[in-house]
């Protein structure tokens, strides 16, 4: 405690002669500490220690003035923050600026393997921003990207194809699933396409996936089909309890889930219909149709005990 007080003492104090007791106020164009009661200069030359925005360069343009840089991207060679200087063969003046001087060049203009990728993270990230997803979503697609690119095991394949599946599966990973038609619709490859590089990836990273289950989309179609939580959570009980039972063998995940939307809005005062269903969740009526069809004979089963029916099973439409 003491040594820190006899350093407080040595260090130089600026203040006022004529107003000791004053705060001063810094004025940080002109580098100066002005006292605010009589307007004295106390101290100048004060350097600025916040974020410069001043800009040198002669071109009138929209960018960040601020002559950082972007933010160290690690999963580039050299974190993108290095610089080449081009030198000259024979006097060539196509590498110096008009004033004679080495222009300064950054790294990824030259290496088509930086640019590729840099091309790759635009894509998932402007995917992610299309789906709504978190920031850690695109991360774990871009390392995924990273990790097939540098182990040039799908070279032919399209680099749009590979960043497609890397965000479905990166979806999966980070358990907020999303389907190959949701996929498909934020990005300018086929389903089958991403598909098929989905199971490519998977073999040749050795990595595996959660399998999809019905609860992993069941709060995202009955929020987007504005249900209420008494019906999204007798939707989860008909789906959980009909895959228990056995009763869709072979149904998708996504299918048994809509058709217990359907069942239960159908049982509920906020009904919707097949297509309203089918529209959100991305299936056809008639894969609706069919699952539900599988489920109906089993209604009273499926059910929670505490469900408030609007519409009794009875009266539920067949179909």
């Amino acid at each position: 405690m003491a040594s820190s007080s006899k350093v407080k003492k040595l260090q130089p104090q600026i203040f006022c002669t004529e107003h000791p007791d004053a705060p001063l106020v810094e004025d940080y164009h002109a580098g100066d500490m002005i006292c605010p009661e009589c307007g004295l200069v106390v101290g100048d030359r004060v350097v600025d220690v916040g974020t410069e925005w001043r800009t040198f360069s002669n071109d009138k343009s929209d960018k960040d003035p601020s002559r950082v840089g972007a933010s160290e991207n690690p999963l580039l060679e050299g974190g993108d923050l290095s610089t080449m200087i081009a030198t000259g063969v024979g006097g060539s003046e196509g590498v110096l600026d008009e004033h004679g001087k080495p222009m300064y060049r950054n790294r990824r203009t030259l290496n088509s393997s930086d640019r590729a990728l840099i091309n790759a993270f635009r894509e998932i990230g402007q995917m992610g921003d299309r789906l709504n997803l978190p920031r850690m979503i695109a991360d774990r697609a871009n390392t995924l990207f990273k990790q097939v690119h540098e182990g040039k095991a799908l070279k032919g394949r399209s680099n749009d194809a590979i960043a497609s599946a890397c965000m479905y599966i990166a979806c999966r990973q980070e358990g907020v699933p999303r389907t190959f038609k949701e996929i498909c619709a934020v990005s300018k490859i086929s389903k089958k396409e991403i598909g098929r590089v989905f199971k490519l990836i998977l073999k040749n990273l050795e990595t595996n996936v959660e399998l999809i289950t019905t609860g992993d989309f069941m709060s995202r179609f009955c929020s987007n089909l504005s249900l209420p939580n008494s019906v999204q959570k007798a939707a989860t009980h008909i789906a959980r309890k009909a895959v228990d039972l056995d009763l869709t063998p072979g149904r998708s995940p996504i299918s048994v889930a809509a058709a217990a939307i359907y069942m239960a809005s159908q049982a509920s005062a906020d009904k919707k219909s097949q297509k309203e269903i089918g529209d959100i969740a991305g299936v056809a009526e008639v894969t609706i149709r069919q699952s539900y069809k599988l489920m109906y004979p089993k209604a009273h089963l499926l059910f929670p005990e505490d469900f408030d029916f609007v519409t009794p099973i009875e009266q539920l439409p067949a179909q």
